[in-house]
């Protein structure tokens, strides 16, 4: 364990306040499914504890979706101790079953999805003309490539009106194992290499999990914006229709919390119609359950905080909006009664409705 994470650990002083935020501890209700439950067991490993299934658990239901950071009156740091934590433990060859798979499908495909298909066939024509070299380079992600590919496609066409370029031969940014405590240098060092070679100094993505990863796990000198971001400044270059719908709009935790990205998707949603805001948004954002692993390795308990979220969506809305291909995929599950959207598809029924 590193001096920073044993400092985090002592800072706690047991308060208590991240169980009455803890999404997990809210569904689990027990200590060692909180986030001081878990700085205590984080301890109790680096003094020697034995690393049984149950401890395994508790380290890993954690979605880190540092909500009890942000809440946290001594300035504990529970999220990175935990991942720092797993990492540890994984060097030891002590993870779970599905730590395993992430780690593997990634640095053997490409993906943590398990696809073995064409990354990019996503493109389709769009592919016909990319550029080479430009000011900025659209990074697609896993779930955008092979869950989403029609709306990545249109995000990218989007993008390249602006003379924005993509990665060819893409690979997953790494988020997946670093939240789950493998080492990605080897995909950071594949990506690396392509962004070098188009001359981009910026990079767009739209997945809140490939944004904190590039901005935080990257060179420092790459600089990284959501595409909410990117296009929020262009909106007067876009033609828009105001829709005669009502959308409330779902946090992506490391889009917003982690990394204060909170203006502009509601700025794009503003332009178009009416935001009407969920129970806790910004800071106070619920997690939408899917984070840290825990849709992969904790399916039933990711639905539960789905649910939870979803009772967080206003009456009479006609869309939950949200800016992350994997909080779309578990918001869809236990939201079932209101569509989910990506804030692309907002986005582009406002263009499709020009005169």
């Amino acid at each position: 364990m590193t001096g920073y994470d044993m400092r985090s650990i002592l800072k706690c002083v047991r308060c208590g306040t991240c169980r009455s935020v803890c999404p997990v501890f809210d569904v689990v209700g027990w200590e060692s499914a909180s986030s001081r439950g878990r700085m205590l067991v984080a301890h109790g490993i680096s003094q020697g504890l034995e690393v049984d299934e149950s401890v395994l658990n508790s380290i890993n239901m954690c979605t880190t979706c540092g909500i009890c950071e942000q809440l946290c009156p001594s300035g504990a740091a529970p999220p990175k101790v935990i991942e720092n934590i797993r990492h540890q433990l994984v060097l030891q060859g002590k993870m779970t079953q599905a730590q395993k798979d992430i780690s593997s499908r990634a640095n053997e495909l490409g993906n943590t999805l398990g696809e073995t298909g064409e990354r990019m066939a996503w493109l389709g024509e769009s592919g016909a003309d990319v550029r080479e070299k430009a000011d900025y380079v659209y990074f697609a992600g896993c779930l955008g490539s092979y869950r989403y590919p029609e709306l990545t496609r249109r995000t990218f066409d989007i993008l390249k009106k602006f003379g924005v370029t993509v990665l060819k031969d893409e690979v997953c940014c790494g988020s997946p194992l670093l939240r789950t405590g493998s080492d990605p240098l080897a995909l950071v060092s594949r990506n690396l290499e392509q962004i070098k070679a188009t001359g981009a100094h910026t990079v767009i993505t739209g997945c809140a999990g490939c944004y904190t990863t590039l901005k935080n796990d990257y060179p420092d000198d790459l600089k990284v914006i959501h595409v909410s971001e990117f296009l929020a400044d262009r909106l007067a270059e876009m033609d828009l229709k105001k829709l005669d719908l009502k959308v409330s709009y779902h946090d992506p935790c490391h889009l917003g919390r982690c990394n204060g990205v909170f203006d502009a998707p509601r700025d794009i949603i503003t332009s178009i119609c009416d935001l009407k805001e969920m129970k806790n948004i910004r800071e106070r954002s619920r997690c939408c359950g899917a984070g840290g692993g825990v849709l992969k390795g904790y399916p039933e308990l990711s639905l539960e905080l789905s649910k939870k979220r979803a009772g967080d969506i206003p009456e009479g809305v006609d869309y939950l909006v949200t800016s992350c291909p994997l909080c779309r995929t578990n918001l869809k599950r236990g939201s079932p009664e209101v569509e989910v959207l990506d804030i692309i598809d907002l986005l582009e029924m406002a263009m499709e409705q020009k005169p």
